[in-house]
């Protein structure tokens, strides 16, 4: 499997809409123009003043046909989502005169289009922080029902395919939270799963990771933490194939999960793995990428109400492209 061909090809089936709110950044732009001519979205909207945006455009020789160019500010939809942000803040000290002045925000207007649905997903990062980004997709879209905790995961694409499902497999959390609780570890691992079926078509099976397998680690209170959470998690999900608390071998290697957790129901099947925080994923991933030559995708943001994504700065134009296809799967088929 190609995962960047297959999200594209994907993302050409559902045919969902996508807007990038950093649309003076010339990366963005000439990514607009490229998922257009791919056909990845029903509709791609650049955020930002028309004649600006179209003269950068002009002067790198993009062709921006296609591509819908909104400004904020002189929208048709400008005055209904200041309401909305006014009432969706009000109970923080919001006001009406400082709505109007936050909404004109690219980040904040292009979360407001996602969560009224005029967008079905959002991208972006080129230009902006990955915690400006979380804020306004937290303050504005919220997570998912049932879950508490945006966080983020990687596609690893192995080179060894008896891993996984068919050399594909979902890390998490790599880049958002850095010491989850027990509650926000269960919520990684569920939106985890969600992700593993969206973006590598896989049924999932979750391992929780630790230093410990089913207690061998004693009392400590990361493994009782992994051990609250994996029990968490199953209660939210009960139809969820998961266990835990795992070693990363006792996760991978059925001979040795059968010595150490014999009759575990994940034996051989594990496609998802948890990492118990944000140093061991991100330390982890980046083991398996630089040592097994594994490629890594992402991170992507997951756990929201609606999808987002955030960028690297140093992201290149095909960043942006794959980014933006994965989320506009995430999107799913309307």
């Amino acid at each position: 499997m190609d995962f960047a061909k297959e999200m594209q090809a994907k993302a050409c089936e559902y045919q969902n809409s996508l807007v990038l709110p950093e649309g003076t950044e010339i990366r963005t732009i000439t990514a607009a123009a490229q998922i257009v001519a791919r056909k990845l979205a029903s509709k791609v909207i650049l955020l930002g003043d028309e004649v600006q945006v179209k003269k950068i455009a002009a002067d790198a020789g993009v062709d921006l046909a296609g591509v819908v160019i909104e400004n904020p500010e002189k929208s048709s939809n400008f005055k209904d989502f200041c309401n909305a942000y006014y009432e969706l803040r009000k109970h923080k000290g919001m006001t009406e005169e400082q709505a109007a002045v936050d909404m004109k925000e690219p980040l904040r207007y292009g979360a407001m289009m996602v969560r009224k649905g005029v967008a079905d997903a959002m991208v972006a990062g080129a230009q902006n922080s990955t915690a400006n980004v979380l804020r306004a997709g937290l303050t504005i879209i919220g997570t998912a029902p049932g879950t508490k905790t945006a966080s983020s995961c990687f596609v690893m694409q192995l080179k060894d395919e008896k891993y996984g499902a068919n050399g594909m497999m979902i890390f998490s959390d790599c880049a958002v939270i850095p010491t989850p609780n027990a509650e926000q570890l269960s919520d990684i691992a569920v939106s985890a799963a969600d992700s593993c079926r969206k973006m590598i078509g896989a049924e999932p099976v979750v391992a929780m990771l630790s230093f410990s397998t089913k207690g061998s680690g004693g009392k400590d209170e990361n493994v009782l933490r992994v051990q609250e959470a994996t029990a968490l998690a199953k209660q939210k999900a009960p139809d969820l194939l998961l266990d835990g608390e795992f070693q990363a071998d006792a996760a991978l290697v059925p001979a040795v999960t059968e010595t150490k957790a014999p009759g575990s129901p994940i034996t051989g099947k594990v496609n998802t793995l948890i990492f118990p925080d944000l140093g061991a994923g991100n330390i982890g991933y980046k083991l398996v990428q630089r040592l097994a030559g594994a490629e890594a995708f992402g991170p992507f943001l997951q756990g929201f109400a609606s999808p987002i994504s955030d960028l690297s700065r140093g992201c290149s134009v095909e960043d942006i492209v794959v980014t933006s296809a994965v989320t506009l799967v995430q999107a799913g088929k309307k």
